[in-house]
This record gives C-alpha cells, structure tokens and sequence, in this order.
C-alpha cells in the first residue's frame, strides 16, 4: 500500500500547484487529502483538518454533502454535456429563472464561464462591447480599487491592484485607473468607516470627471475585498458608488465571486447597499464547491444592446463547457438548500457566535482591526519584525495544520470564511484552535 510520503513525492514531482513557490513545499508541508467529510478534510493517514476557509472560498455546505451528491448522481444519468451553442437543457434554464427571480429580475440575463477570472472577463468584454454597439466607441477604460484582485486571466489581471501580478505581467496588460480603496482600515485619526467610503468615493468622482466619457466600467467587490486581506468597507460607498456610475454614464461590475452566495449576510452582497450592479459575476460557492461554474448576470438593457440580426453585434465569447448540467445541477441543489433550510438567517446567528468566541482578540495588544462582515471573519497581527512578517502567512499554515486546521493567512491577515454547517460546539472548537495556533507562531 503507497504511503503518504509517495504520494506526496509524486505530487512534487509532476504537478504544479496554483499561488505556490514550488520551493517552499521543501519546508512547508504538501497534504495529500483522501477524502472530506462536512467541515473535515482527511489525509491519506487519517488525520484530520477543519476546512475554516471553504477550500478557497467554494464549500458551502460541507465536502460530500447528502442533498448535492444525489442531485449529481441523478443527473449523471441524465445527461453530462452539451454545448450550449444551439441547444439549452433544464438545468441551466432553472438555474437561470432562480438567480433572475433573487434579483428581483432586475439581473434577468445570465452567461454562463467555468471559473470566475472569466466570468470577470466576460463582465469587461460584454460592457465595452454594449457601449461599443451604442456607439459610444469611446468608451474603453476601466476602473478598479486600490489593492483589488479579479482573477488572473489577462483581461482580469488588467482591473487587479497587487504588486506581484503587475510587476511579472505588466507588459502583458491594458492597465486600469486605481482609486483609492474604501478599506475601513485606512481611517485617519477620527475617521468612521463611513468617513473613508465617503472619502474613496470622492476619489473616484475625480477620475470620472477627468475621463469623462472614456470609461466603460467600474469593478469593485462589494463589502469586501479579499484577496487584499479581507478589506471591508461601508455600505455608503456602494450606494455612492451606484449613484456616481448613474450621473456618468459607466457601467457598475460586481464582483461577487467570494463574497455571493450568502458569505456576507444576505445571498448578494449588493442587496446590503440596495443596489444593483449592471453585471453581477458569480463563481465559487454557487455550486457549493463541487464543479467549476461561473456566470455573469446582467440587465436586459445590456442584452438589448446585442441583440440584432449582424453576428458582429452579438457577443463573442465563448467555452466548451459553458452551462455545464451536471456544475448547473450542482448549483440548483445548492440553492435549495439555502431556501428549505433558511440559510441566511441561520448565518446570521453563527456570525454572532464566532464573534463571541474571538471577543477577547479585542483588548489582545498584538492584533488589530479585529473585523467581520456576515460568515466573513479577519484580524491583522501585529509583527514588527520584517523577516518574521514575510514568513508570517507560512509559518501560520503550517502550525494550523498541527491542529487539525485548514488555515491560509493573507500576509498578517488571518481569516476565516468557514462552511456555513458549523455547530456552535465546531465554532469554539475553530476558535480555541485558531487562538492556539496564533499563540505559537507569535511565540
């Protein structure tokens, strides 16, 4: 029987693991998992780890949740794949009517990717084509937010702040304007929340006016920017926001990829600020975790802007596996189970008790902006020393793992984006565990 050194061993040697300095896994340890059951990941040996980050953001309800693998195992039986070029099938069609009718219609119109940099460029192609239809063919600028991040295709990584990207890709990229960001972490001395939003928004009126005209869109994440160390912001500013794209003629993308699917307190985040964008991009947690699946939802302005008898005028973009039934099958069963069990309201108790359990972080002098936004939980340490601050997110992942956790700092940010099936008793349990491993690695 092959031990779990072999497959580890073998992992090293052929595959090329995503975010990764493949040097690392020389000090820092690779897991090869075996199976998952609920909140637990299990490795080849049987040892066990508490999944507190949804496997990057994707696991909704658990790994080998009852209710999706019967609703897969059903439609395998069904039908697998078929282009969605000159055909449709069932469950992409209900798919769509049940995010349609969440929105009120407002977003009646889906288009369907598999991850979510490209439902990312899709929102980007699919606006600058709109205003180009409308001949407002000046309009091919875009505007993202200070230290945000979109995915990594190139169309993505043109609308994504991170220093890394832009220094290896730079060349590569048709860069967009950086505002400042809303990130309540910025506030000056007797600054709110509200004060920074209200502040970041002015800046961005700024570059509207002076581009006037030239913009398509503007991309932000609503209420929070993760991959930037989980930055939160005010609701104000995507209500400010709304309104600033209304009076300059700019589309609104929303890139709800992490942060949809209830992650924030409501399905979509937008709904906390009352609006709505004019694309809205999901991926991620919209199939529960289980198959790649991304869409961008848009208004039925936007579709009328295509819609015509020349090919030219059409949308043109496309993948093999768009709507895939089995990913959209996924997607269903996943949203059933946020409407039969009441999935919003019961996130909502389960954020008031993991903020009970990390209440006494607080008054801990080595954290600060200790922050949450729905079933979304962050802190920042505070580590002097350089060398022990770039080594911070590593050291972390690794001592998690020695307690039975499933942690990925950002930089000096820890954070939690558990599965939404945690029992109060596995929420003291993550906290104590979290606060054991934060003791270590400050040690």
């Amino acid at each position: 029987m092959e031990t779990q050194n072999n497959w580890v061993a073998r992992s090293l040697q052929h595959v090329w693991h995503p975010c990764t300095q493949m040097q690392h896994h020389e000090t820092v340890p690779l897991i090869p998992v075996s199976h998952g059951r609920g909140i637990w990941l299990y490795d080849m040996d049987g040892k066990r780890y508490l999944d507190a980050i949804s496997s990057w953001w994707v696991n909704l309800f658990g790994h080998a949740n009852p209710r999706i693998n019967a609703a897969l195992k059903d439609q395998l039986d069904k039908l697998e794949h078929a282009m969605l070029a000159g055909f449709t099938h069932a469950p992409v069609i209900e798919l769509s009517e049940k995010l349609s009718a969440l929105t009120g219609n407002a977003l009646g119109h889906s288009f369907y990717a598999s991850d979510g940099a490209s439902a990312v460029e899709i929102a980007l192609k699919m606006s600058f084509h709109a205003w180009r239809n409308g001949g407002q063919t000046e309009k091919q600028e875009f505007i993202c937010i200070q230290g945000s991040y979109h995915g990594e295709t190139v169309g993505a990584l043109a609308v994504t702040d991170v220093s890394l990207f832009r220094e290896a890709y730079g060349p590569m990229l048709q860069r967009a304007h950086v505002v400042a960001s809303p990130d309540a972490r910025l506030a000056q001395d007797g600054e709110t929340a509200t004060d920074v939003a209200l502040r970041a928004a002015a800046d961005l009126e700024r570059v509207l006016q002076q581009r006037q005209g030239k913009v398509a869109a503007v991309i932000i994440e609503p209420l929070v920017q993760c991959a930037t160390g989980m930055a939160m912001h005010d609701p104000i500013y995507l209500r400010r926001l709304r309104e600033l794209c209304d009076q300059y003629q700019v589309h609104l993308i929303a890139d709800e990829i992490a942060v949809g699917c209830g992650r924030t307190g409501s399905f979509f985040a937008c709904e906390s600020a009352q609006i709505w964008p004019d694309f809205l991009c999901l991926s991620k947690g919209i199939s529960g975790g289980y198959l790649p699946l991304s869409l961008v939802m848009t208004t039925d302005a936007v579709y009328q802007a295509f819609y015509d008898a020349d090919v030219r005028r059409g949308f043109l973009h496309s993948h093999s596996y768009t709507g895939n039934p089995l990913a959209c099958r996924a997607a269903l069963a996943t949203l059933a189970i946020f409407e039969d069990e009441n999935v919003i309201a019961a996130n909502r108790q389960k954020s008031q008790m993991i903020a009970s359990a990390f209440a006494g972080l607080k008054d801990d002098a080595r954290v600060k902006h200790v922050r949450q936004q729905g079933m979304i939980f962050a802190f920042d340490a505070v580590v002097d020393d350089a060398e022990r601050a770039s080594t911070f997110s590593r050291r972390f992942f690794s001592a998690a793992l020695q307690q039975e956790l499933l942690m990925r700092p950002i930089g000096r940010s820890v954070y939690l984006m558990p599965p939404y099936i945690l029992s109060e008793e596995e929420i003291a349990l993550l906290a104590q565990k979290t606060m054991n491993v934060f003791e270590e690695v400050m040690a």
